[in-house]
């Protein structure tokens, strides 16, 4: 059955399962461990949450055109994340050595309720499932270009 699927479906599963557990850990964190989400949070995850979605519809009809619509959600929520993740990193630094927050809400953007490693933080994750996103879909795209090119060729030598 394995050898039945192309490799854009596969890439297409695995952008899926990325937003899904995007979400689901999203979920995780302020629904179970109850970590409030701030401003920047949030929307992340309103860019997030229809990825799940869309990608999900689009990987059990076979739809890689789904990508017109994924890459411009998946590239604002990346930015949006290294943002977050440049204020968590570099704000957090200068609060320390001024004793001075820059809130942008009700929690702090600058709110750093999980970290790895010194580096892997919420926003972080957020991150790299937006870049996964993103670079599965190129691959997709890469993948149709070639394809189409190869008809194109195949049409001229016949």
């Amino acid at each position: 059955m394995i050898g039945s699927f192309k490799k854009t479906d596969i890439a297409l599963f695995a952008a899926w399962v990325v937003a899904c557990v995007a979400t689901l850990g999203s979920l995780y964190l302020s629904e179970i461990l109850g970590y409030e989400p701030c401003k920047l949070c949030w929307f992340q995850r309103i860019l997030m949450y229809p990825l799940t979605l869309l990608l999900g519809i689009a990987y059990f009809r076979g739809d890689t055109k789904i990508r017109i619509y994924v890459m411009p959600l998946a590239i604002i929520g990346g930015a949006i994340s290294a943002y977050h993740f440049i204020i968590q990193r570099i704000h957090a630094a200068a609060k320390a050595a001024t004793q001075t927050s820059t809130a942008c809400g009700r929690v702090s953007c600058e709110q750093d309720y999980l970290n790895w490693l010194d580096f892997i933080t919420i926003p972080f994750l957020a991150l790299i499932a937006f870049i996964l996103i993103i670079a599965a879909m190129g691959y997709i795209m890469r993948q149709e270009k070639k394809s189409a090119t190869g008809e194109v060729q195949a049409q001229e030598l016949a």
